[in-house]
């Protein structure tokens, strides 16, 4: 009786001493689609290491920005694993506040990642976060809308023809809306989009001295394009909507026609979440005078803050997560065409561009993109739907809420591109630009 009792008191102190063990990882991410999914597919991960435990804060982008900028500044060390993007990557990067990530695991296969997409987020050739997925942008559109109206989408349309096709197709009484964009203000909400159809315009964010060129006519054009459009032929409360309230909103059959994220292919093609599933069709991002920067480039990635204690053990799950194995298991559970797109060359099988119809448009626009060369004139900076330098997310954010006051009527197109000339110029200066 008290072998036995020794026992199973050695037993139990074994059992809480493996329980005392086990690491906690504290996970930001965002609220998309393929985040939630990669939650959901983690248990895979915490069956593989039991001494390993996730804690998840699931966030709206521009709440997760927010969060995860004044945690990092300020060292705050709240998160093991952050979810952020080729502009944070670079800059946090070269601020020495993110873990490099070298000494991968030989079957993790870096090489097998798209060169476009290591070069944006590394700094001078150290990476600094593994891509979860990456996309472009691209034109959605409802191919039986088309047919019954007589329209034909060109392979590469221009704002011109989206304008036209927006206005035969626009019938609000019966809740259908000719386009759906962005309208949600922030930098990586409406102004991603704001910025491929200036720069389709000739328009640029800075000149080669670093001078803003809003009061330029190049915005003057794009900014009373998009209003106008989004105004006469987008659906209420525009500048209320983001990537996933358009994205809603689409799979509903309220839009016609919808420009955005490349990764949308997987969802506006899911019988279970999009009543337009089998109508859908897939071009490229609008062109105007230019082809250059009509499509951007991101990637939404996992990074390891220099401030977490538990490095190894966030290394192995951002390895896991952004593995072919990870790619394999979204396979094998949710089909095929739900794989990440945009990251691995080895995605792009003849399985997959059988199974994902916009997989051919995604790939060519990714090859296309040229963050170093996003206007039609030279520019200062990097970045096609952002400009890469620290004080970008303010100013950014800033020009978003005024793009989105212009939305709801609130001042005139030329007002508020005076009002944003002023205040990027005020910044830009107080920040000494040009350096």
């Amino acid at each position: 009786m008290n072998l036995s009792r020794l026992l199973l008191g050695s037993t139990c102190i074994a059992l809480a001493g493996a329980a005392s063990a086990a690491q906690t990882l504290t996970i930001a991410t965002v609220n998309n689609a393929d985040m939630i999914r990669m939650q959901r597919l983690s248990q895979t991960f915490e069956q593989q290491n039991p001494e390993i435990d996730l804690n998840w804060v699931v966030l709206e982008e521009n709440v997760l920005r927010q969060r995860l900028t004044t945690d990092i500044a300020t060292q705050g060390g709240q998160f093991d694993v952050l979810t952020i993007g080729m502009y944070e990557a670079s800059l946090w990067g070269d601020k020495g506040w993110l873990a490099p990530m070298t000494n991968l695991p030989a079957d993790y296969d870096l090489d097998d990642v798209f060169p476009s997409v290591r070069e944006g987020l590394s700094v001078d050739g150290t990476l600094y976060a593994l891509p979860f997925y990456a996309e472009s942008s691209m034109t959605y559109y409802r191919t039986d809308l088309f047919e019954q109206a007589g329209l034909q989408m060109p392979e590469r349309p221009t704002w011109t023809q989206m304008a036209e096709f927006a206005e035969k197709l626009h019938k609000p009484d019966q809740d259908q809306y000719g386009m759906c964009l962005r309208g949600k203000a922030g930098w990586g909400e409406n102004m991603a989009l704001v910025t491929t159809v200036a720069n389709a315009f000739g328009a640029r964010w800075f000149d080669e001295q670093w001078q803003p060129e809003f009061n330029g006519p190049e915005w003057t054009r794009a900014a009373t394009f998009y209003v106008d459009l989004l105004s006469k032929y987008g659906p209420p409360g525009a500048s209320s909507n983001g990537f996933n309230e358009n994205l809603a909103l689409f799979n509903t059959g309220k839009c016609a026609m919808w420009v955005d994220a490349t990764v949308a292919g997987s969802f506006v093609t899911d019988t279970s979440q999009s009543k337009v599933a089998d109508k859908v069709g897939f071009t490229f991002a609008p062109q105007q005078d230019t082809d250059k920067g009509s499509a951007w480039l991101y990637s939404w990635a996992l990074a390891i803050p220099s401030t977490s204690k538990k490095q190894e053990a966030a290394k192995a799950f951002t390895t896991w997560a952004t593995s072919r194995d990870y790619a394999k298991l979204v396979a094998e559970t949710d089909g095929v065409a739900n794989v990440p797109p945009g990251t691995r060359e080895s995605t792009y099988s003849a399985e997959y561009m059988a199974a994902a119809p916009f997989a051919k448009i995604t790939l060519e626009s990714l090859k296309q993109a040229d963050p170093a060369s996003p206007s039609a004139k030279p520019v200062p900076y990097v970045g096609i739907q952002l400009v890469t330098i620290p004080e970008f997310q303010a100013i950014g954010t800033q020009v978003g809420k005024m793009f989105s006051a212009a939305l709801t009527g609130q001042m005139p197109v030329e007002q508020m591109l005076t009002a944003v000339q002023q205040s990027t110029t005020r910044e830009m200066k107080r920040a000494g630009y040009p350096k």
